[in-house]
């Protein structure tokens, strides 16, 4: 029975391993978009004498955007940083609840963040929110709007991790 739960558990946590992975991929794009944005910058002002207010806050939205999605892919890749001095001494079992404790923690945190912030979104969309320089971008509730989808997009990592974790406990060889 535990056998078919392990499997089912690691199945979901395939599943929603593989949808951060996809998002965090198409998210690394962003980086290139960046650097591309930030050198037209500054070739433009520089090189030209051209430069709109607009493209410089692009760039720091573009860097918003690969922040917030990034990091559900940070964790998808392991990239986390860990402190590892008493994990590493742990048993496997108590590692395993160790993992199922801080990934529900992130699961529930993550999903009241995406939450909360959708009013905020919803406050920016509501008053048309733009920027406040003259010249700058329009519709900021665009850019805000990735906060309640990035923390989404977290939970749904961290949902996978909860079921690696509870799949690992519920193995053979962790139940002694």
């Amino acid at each position: 029975m535990s056998d078919k739960v392990s499997a089912r558990l690691a199945s979901v946590a395939d599943i929603a391993s593989g949808i951060v992975r996809i998002i965090g991929q198409i998210t690394a794009w962003s980086g290139l978009v960046l650097v591309l944005l930030v050198a037209f910058n500054v070739l433009g002002r520089y090189l030209f004498n051209f430069g709109t207010v607009a493209l410089q806050e692009l760039e720091w939205h573009v860097l918003a955007v690969a922040a917030l999605f990034g990091m559900s892919y940070c964790l998808n890749q392991g990239g986390e940083v860990r402190v590892d001095i008493y994990y590493g001494r742990m048993s496997a079992r108590a590692q395993g609840a160790v993992d199922l404790f801080s990934s529900i923690a992130l699961l529930v945190v993550s999903l009241i963040i995406a939450w909360l912030s959708i009013g905020f979104v919803e406050q920016s969309y509501s008053i048309g929110e733009g920027s406040a320089d003259p010249g700058g971008l329009t519709h900021r509730y665009i850019l805000k709007a990735c906060i309640p989808a990035a923390f989404a997009l977290l939970a749904i990592q961290a949902l996978a991790m909860t079921c690696e974790a509870a799949a690992r406990l519920l193995s053979p060889e962790n139940r002694s």
